[in-house]
């Protein structure tokens, strides 16, 4: 188990990355760590994420109460905390403004499409919330709906979350989305993403399972994330009717 110190330091190293990757700047960004039953480490406020040092991160309780540290916390805390309490398993949250899924959620558009292998494996669908004013309750009332199923949220005119196990798990979900998005955006200047089939679909959330990847919140549910969770999004199921419809009529002769 990594100490309290270990933990802070690794906060600032992501802190660090997002900066360099362009992902934040200027002082924006917000990363925390649950450590305990009712204990959080976060990010201080108005500071660049790419100049943070461990004794700048704050310690607070699951109702945003000081436990320890000399800076204030992150404007965004409320957000953070919202999602350690309605999600047990999640360990570490990052929020940032990496360009391209920005531009995504300032489009008004979800990453819901099943283009990517790895994408659907790791993070399923990429539900847009909706618009919220920033460093208030809103926020996490916008992600709240979605957050049982996807650790990946667009947020609309804002820019994007990611949830993991630990800080880096987080992170690096920040850096998929990232790439999904720039790939995404690539493919329809292209002429169209190409979406993978539903066989091809069912094939990569057995490799999931295989893998351990939590199956709890597959994100696989409404393109946007909203509606039933039927695990495919409108268009799938209207090709999946057409297949077994066509299938009928040869059987019929």
């Amino acid at each position: 188990m990594r100490s309290e110190f270990q933990l802070k330091q690794d906060i600032v190293e992501v802190g660090r990355r997002i900066y360099n990757q362009g992902f934040v700047a200027s002082n924006d960004g917000n990363i925390s760590v649950r450590i305990g039953d009712n204990a959080v480490l976060t990010t201080p406020h108005g500071v660049s994420k790419g100049f943070m040092t461990p004794e700048m991160i704050c310690k607070v309780d699951l109702d945003g109460k000081m436990i320890s540290g000399t800076w204030s916390p992150s404007s965004e805390l409320l957000l953070h905390l919202d999602v350690y309490k309605n999600r047990s398993d999640v360990k570490a949250v990052v929020h940032a403004h990496p360009p391209t899924a920005t531009g995504f959620a300032v489009a008004g558009i979800p990453l819901a499409g099943y283009t990517l292998p790895e994408i659907v494996i790791s993070l399923g669908t990429i539900p847009l919330c909706d618009y919220a004013t920033p460093s208030t309750g809103e926020v996490a009332d916008s992600v709240r709906k979605y957050l049982e199923r996807h650790d990946a949220f667009l947020l609309a005119n804002h820019g994007a979350l990611t949830v993991g196990t630990d800080v880096f798990n987080a992170y690096y979900k920040m850096e998929s989305m990232e790439l999904y998005a720039k790939i995404s955006l690539t493919a329809r200047q292209l002429g169209g993403e190409k979406q993978l089939s539903p066989a091809q679909v069912e094939r990569l959330l057995e490799i999931r399972k295989k893998m351990g990847v939590s199956g709890r919140h597959p994100g696989l549910a409404g393109g946007d994330g909203s509606g039933e969770h039927t695990g495919f999004d409108e268009d799938t199921v209207a090709e999946i009717v057409r297949r077994v419809a066509a299938e009928v009529l040869v059987r019929r002769g």
